[in-house]
């Protein structure tokens, strides 16, 4: 579904990614892990164009996705080829409500189309977003905006779905939801590629991952055999 073909991404003349390649087939989970600062977030936003300071030899190597290049498109183009992003932070609309910034997750046409049916989907994924639909989004507690943020991107009827740290600063009850949302939404045939610095939760639900280091990527398997890499143990679970 998404082929990454040995590309580097510069920040002005500072290299972040170096010959990083990457795989993910139709309908895993597929996480990237590794340490703050290795390029993981730099990863995620250059495939869907969000950062532009790449250099790639069109000759060597690119971004593919179904086959076809998307390396060069702008963001919403990506959006309509069916790829959503849940970039770090929980960005939403503060002073929306909950509801209106759902509604402004499923600006394309396919979304809108079906836009109603999807946010009963959403609301039976997260009932606590349904409970608080009519405030507004700055007086909801961070856990509570990151599913916002998550239910924004599935309104946009996405089958690929990226996710950029999506238990960072979150509350134990809520990373676990938040993992189990993840899982739910791959049962629902939406395709998952995250980035994640929680390795023992991550590697757990991933079908294959990979890991990344300094730029590099050093490691990729199947999730439950990465669990059990020395290197991973000793590195991330301190084992």
């Amino acid at each position: 579904m998404l082929h990454i073909d040995r590309i580097n991404v510069f920040y002005g003349d500072v290299q972040v990614l170096w010959e990083v390649s990457l795989k993910v087939e139709e309908k895993e989970i597929v996480t990237v892990v590794g340490p703050n600062g290795s390029g993981k977030s730099t990863l995620l936003r250059t495939i869907v164009n969000l950062n532009h300071p790449k250099k790639a030899d069109q000759s060597k190597g690119g971004i593919f996705y179904r086959g076809n290049r998307i390396d060069g498109l702008f963001p919403e183009e990506t959006v309509r080829l069916g790829i959503a992003i849940v970039p770090e932070g929980a960005k939403v609309f503060q002073e929306m409500s909950v509801l209106d910034n759902l509604r402004m997750g499923s600006y394309i046409r396919k979304a809108r189309e079906v836009r109603e049916r999807t946010l009963k989907e959403v609301y039976a994924l997260f009932p606590r977003l349904k409970e608080r639909q009519s405030q507004k989004a700055k007086t909801l507690s961070g856990g509570e905006r990151k599913m916002l943020s998550l239910g924004m991107a599935l309104m946009s009827k996405p089958d690929f779905l990226l996710l950029d740290e999506p238990s960072l600063g979150l509350q134990p009850s809520f990373v676990t939801r938040t993992f189990e949302a993840i899982e739910e939404i791959n049962k629902r045939g939406v395709t998952v590629l995250f980035v994640e610095q929680n390795v023992s939760y991550s590697l757990e639900i991933s079908h294959r991952a990979y890991v990344l280091e300094n730029g590099r990527m050093i490691l990729e398997g199947k999730g439950e055999e990465l669990l059990n890499n020395q290197h991973i143990k000793k590195a991330y679970l301190a084992l």
